[in-house]
């Protein structure tokens, strides 16, 4: 009796169409719900069978929806106890100059003399190099807290390229004694030594000789011709079998306990990419020091809108997930010449653009490629690395001598990577609108393959940073040649920063003669600004963060105006003195006229 009357309220309860609707809804979610659920399964079994690259991809896009190159949980800080990679002795000093990174003097005539000699032929001091031991000891220069890190105990296997042409001996063999003295042995896979086609007699068949004393870690890979330093190094991961490809310039000594750094981050995230810090060593006395002062002190790599190389310190955002100053930290670029990079990952990103020639604009689309791509770039600070720099670039760009090899490379960059942003680049360097950057085809398609973000991303969540230093430019209002046609001058700057400007023969070579004046009033040569000094005009940093300044063109008078003191450039009628003197239309030394100076390909 029970039972039948609660069946009759069911049935009258289901009479109403509320009751029924709420039904079917309850019905919809828990089926959506089992499909969500078995979605979830059936996408933690693909990451099970797929590759163990592939496998840490899929599992960083669920639990890390950060950028890459955050902080390593496998990466444990040990407090006073030592790190499991760190030496347990130390290194036994020789009985040769230089060591513990000390300057070689050398003060006697035959010596200068012959250190000057290397000089020109090498770009540095390879007479005082050839004193010093190949294993000789260096500083430890790093923050005190890299001493008591744990790297995990399995990390990727490394192929250090090594590219060169006409280098001197010791420079060249230090750089790789120094990898071999400093690396655990079992990291190390290979050395690729790439020689871009020397023609020097020490870097034949006595290089071959010397190195069999490696018994096959070191080998040497000869360029069928003059390739550039861009190619060549594609050309050297190419030959690699390490999992990881490390590229280091030929000049260089690494440090205590550099590579395990450099290779956890990579282990951890295969599509990130690290960088040590780069310490100097003195391209004539060969000392090693900090270049930084503080090894404490971090900078992370931008640029301004002329492509050029800036440092700046990091970000409170990058700062704030950092519970050690010593962890490793995002950088929207780098340098472009020391960093480690996931072999296959760098083969994804199709190596380096196959385009670019020789050297210049490299680093750039490496860094634009990888973050745009899905990858990230961190600065290391436990990985510490010397570098010589050089004092002049001693030899020739060989079949590519004369061209414009640098604004070639750029275009390249700036026509596949900047999207909209190219802008900037043209307006920093108007000269260079009408290179043509070849065929860029295959890198739009990589582009396109790898599903690459935009420029605009890459600004606003990776390098937002660069616009407090360096502002998105206003147009050129005038820009090119300033002539005076009264002496046949064109202002130019003269050199040194800070330095004066002054006026000289137009060469019609663009190069510091050429100026630019924008609509909001800065006047700039380059990089550099020309502002007002006294009645002086003088080259020096622009103000950071500044795009504005005080200067007009008056295309009716001829005449560049300094608004604020209200007074006019004028050409002296002797030398090449330029100042700033009261306005008067009919005063010759105060007309210009602008020539705009286009470079060719």
């Amino acid at each position: 009796m029970i039972i039948a009357r609660k069946k009759l309220q069911l049935q009258r309860l289901w009479r109403q169409r509320g009751c029924r609707v709420a039904t079917y809804i309850c019905l919809g979610v828990l089926v959506l719900f089992g499909f969500v659920y078995n979605s979830k399964g059936n996408s933690m079994s693909s990451i099970k069978s797929d590759s163990a690259a592939q496998q840490f991809d899929d599992l960083d896009d669920l639990t890390n929806k950060e950028l890459p190159g955050g902080p390593d949980p496998n990466t444990i800080f040990r407090g006073s106890e030592l790190g499991n990679y760190e030496p347990k002795e130390p290194e036994i000093p020789s009985n040769q100059p230089g060591e513990h990174g000390k300057p070689v003097p050398v003060t006697d005539e035959e010596g200068m003399a012959a250190g000057r000699a290397a000089e020109k032929e090498f770009g540095f001091n390879t007479y005082v190099s050839d004193m010093i031991s190949m294993n000789r000891t260096i500083p430890d220069i790093r923050p005190e807290e890299c001493k008591h890190w744990d790297y995990p105990e399995k990390l990727p296997t490394v192929s250090v390229v090594v590219v060169f042409h006409n280098e001197g001996w010791t420079p060249l063999l230090r750089t790789v004694h120094s990898v071999l003295l400093r690396s655990p042995p079992e990291l190390i896979e290979q050395v690729v030594m790439v020689d871009d086609d020397s023609d020097k007699p020490h870097l034949k068949e006595k290089l071959d000789k010397y190195v069999t004393r490696f018994n096959g870690k070191v080998i040497v890979v000869r360029t069928e011709q003059r390739e550039g330093l861009i190619n060549a190094r594609s050309i050297g991961a190419k030959h690699s079998t390490g999992e990881v490809v490390l590229f280091l310039d030929a000049h260089c000594e690494v440090n205590t306990n550099w590579l395990p750094p450099l290779l956890a981050p990579i282990k951890r995230n295969r599509k990130v990419m690290t960088v040590p810090v780069i310490d100097g060593i003195d391209s004539n006395s060969w000392e090693y020091r900090s270049v930084y002062g503080s090894p404490n002190a971090h900078h992370s790599g931008i640029f301004e809108w002329g492509l050029l190389y800036k440092e700046t310190q990091i970000t409170e955002r990058e700062t704030a997930h950092r519970k050690h100053n010593s962890q490793p930290f995002r950088s929207p670029t780098h340098a472009g010449g020391l960093f480690a990079i996931n072999r296959l990952w760098f083969k994804e990103l199709g190596y380096y653009d196959e385009g670019l020639q020789i050297w210049g604009g490299e680093q750039y689309e490496l860094s634009f490629k990888i973050w745009q791509c899905g990858g990230g770039i961190v600065f290391v600070p436990c990985s510490h690395v010397g570098h010589v720099y050089r004092s002049h670039m001693p030899y020739s760009f060989g079949k590519f001598s004369g061209k414009p090899v640098i604004s070639i490379n750029m275009m390249r960059v700036v026509k596949t990577w900047m999207d909209d942003y190219s802008k900037y680049y043209l307006t920093r360097e108007p000269q260079a609108t009408n290179v043509n950057p070849g065929d860029i085809s295959a890198q739009l398609a990589l582009r396109d393959k790898l599903q690459c973000k935009s420029f605009k991303w890459y600004m606003e969540n990776v390098a937002y940073d660069v616009l407090k230093s360096y502002p998105m430019l206003p147009p050129n209002d005038v820009w090119g040649e300033a002539r005076n046609p009264a002496t046949g001058k064109c202002l130019d700057r003269m050199g040194g920063i800070p330095g004066p400007m002054g006026a000289t023969g137009c060469h019609g070579y663009g190069g510091n003669q050429l100026i630019r004046l924008n609509v909001q009033g800065q006047m700039a040569q380059g990089e550099w600004c020309l502002t007002a000094n006294g009645i002086r005009i003088q080259a020096n940093h622009c103000v950071k963060g500044t795009v504005n300044g005080f200067w007009s063109y008056d295309r009716k008078t001829k005449q560049i105006i300094h608004s604020q003191k209200r007074q006019c450039i004028t050409v002296s009628e002797s030398g090449s003195e330029v100042t700033l003197q009261t306005c008067t239309e009919d005063n010759e030394r105060q007309k210009f006229v602008w020539k705009e100076f286009y470079q060719s390909s």
